[in-house]
């Protein structure tokens, strides 16, 4: 049964309820989780170099399924000016903290923005900030979000889908940049003459390599930067876009709150 009504009405008890829930799960049936937090940069310095032809060398020659090539033949001119305006600029984004902004100035600006109902709000969240438990598999497309499921009672995502579970959110784990970047098309596609907001986790790499592709189709809202066991090489993403991520990532708590905040103001 949806929560979302008594989420809509008394946001603070519901939290509250959730927060001792996921305690008492985790009494019970503990999920793996990061004990110390690797102090890693977030990208290379080898890797860095050459970033942006590196993203565009991988989006045209990983496409196999054609998810992004399809989307882009729709307005191949539109597309191909908005992705050189945005590639000649030093950064596709602005930053605060663990937010990468596109195309909006500021947290609040967009917490401003997405109180507009008539807008697409897209949640998504990256298949490596699943739990190893998680019932859906990890290396998939799936939540099937349960709330008298003890993972998905501790999951943070889960904690997002009951929250949004009858609205018009679009809510997606992403297994692939290419599997989003057909999505993102598809929606854009679907919702013309509409705003298209969103919040996606994405290691700091994802957030740097591919702004430019969501500037490209004018989509505006926040990258959200994971911690913990990221990929900040491109062996290590190439292994993920696989589904060989053996590490946790994680949203560090201030940021998990915020975008719980953005939420709140979406219901």
């Amino acid at each position: 049964m949806s929560r979302l009504p008594l989420w809509k009405s008394n946001w603070d008890t519901e939290e509250k309820n959730w927060n001792e829930r996921a305690k008492k799960a985790k009494v019970n049936f503990p999920i793996k989780d990061l004990k110390v937090m690797p102090q890693i940069p977030g990208i290379t310095e080898e890797t860095a170099k050459g970033l942006k032809w590196k993203s565009l060398k991988w989006m045209i020659q990983k496409d196999s399924k054609m998810e992004v090539l399809k989307g882009f033949l729709k307005h191949p001119m539109k597309y191909g000016w908005e992705f050189l305006k945005s590639a000649f600029k030093s950064k596709p984004y602005k930053r605060q903290g663990d937010f990468f902004l596109y195309g909006v100035e500021s947290l609040e600006q967009f917490e401003e923005l997405i109180k507009d109902k008539s807008s697409v709000f897209i949640l998504g969240f990256s298949y490596c900030h699943k739990p190893f438990e998680c019932p859906s598999g990890r290396f998939t497309s799936e939540c099937i979000y349960d709330d008298e499921n003890p993972v998905c009672q501790q999951c943070f995502i889960g904690k997002t889908a009951e929250i949004t579970s009858t609205t018009d959110t679009i809510f997606l784990i992403i297994p692939t940049i290419h599997y989003i970047g057909g999505k993102i098309f598809e929606i854009v596609h679907e919702h013309i003459g509409k705003n298209v907001y969103f919040i996606i986790t994405a290691c700091e790499l994802t957030l740097e390599m591919f702004g430019d592709w969501g500037n490209m189709v004018n989509i505006r809202g926040l990258g959200v930067r994971l911690d913990g066991r990221i990929c900040n090489t491109m062996k290590a993403f190439e292994l993920s876009e696989q589904g060989i991520k053996p590490g946790l990532t994680v949203v560090l708590d201030d940021t998990q709150q915020r975008i719980l905040e953005f939420l709140r103001k979406r219901l």
